[in-house]
């Protein structure tokens, strides 16, 4: 697989997330203290915009009704329910945010 770039690094501020359309898909970007991470921005309970939610150590709050979504590995955390949203391998090279999807396709930012 290779890296698709999708947006400057500065474009997602420290704590927050951001929404892009690579394909069909949706993504939230999340900028953590330790680096960024990637999952689908759609919660599993209701399709909240997890990009909206906010970040608490390496999980993000649905702003819709409170679902804790662990970024590191998507398994919803709260409630206790065996559901969770796709990761993605995310990186940063020459300040520009970079993801690795399976079917690679052009990035809307």
């Amino acid at each position: 697989m290779s890296w698709l770039k999708v947006t400057p690094a500065e474009n997602v501020p420290l704590r927050e997330g951001r929404s892009v359309c690579i394909g069909r898909r949706e993504i939230a970007i999340f900028h953590l203290p330790d680096g960024f991470r990637a999952i689908d921005n759609r919660c599993p309970h209701n399709l909240g915009p997890l990009c909206d939610g906010i970040t608490k150590g390496t999980t993000v709050v649905c702003p819709l009704h409170g679902w804790n979504i662990n970024l590191e590995n998507g398994k919803v955390l709260k409630p206790d329910v065996p559901v969770g949203v796709t990761t993605y391998p995310v990186r940063v090279s020459e300040g520009i945010v970079e993801i690795q999807l399976p079917e690679m396709k052009e990035a809307v930012a």
